[in-house]
């Protein structure tokens, strides 16, 4: 287990209308999951997406599967 701290980033595509996550991708290699918060409570919980997971849901984005 690594205690390297996350990175946080958001889409590019994220507007300032506070509706955003914020995800640490560097973290795939060591841990082999995606954190992902809410980046309206930075201070709050944080889920571990597994990797396949999240590359999954980010094709289903690009390829317009997933929904407004």
């Amino acid at each position: 287990m690594t205690t390297e701290t996350p990175r946080w980033l958001k889409s590019s595509y994220s507007g300032n209308g506070g509706q955003c996550i914020e995800f640490a991708s560097h973290l795939i290699a060591s841990r082999g999951v995606v954190p992902v918060r809410d980046s309206k409570n930075p201070s709050g919980p944080v889920l571990d997406i597994p990797a396949s997971a999240f590359a999954s849901f980010v094709a289903g984005v690009k390829d317009g599967e997933v929904d407004r």
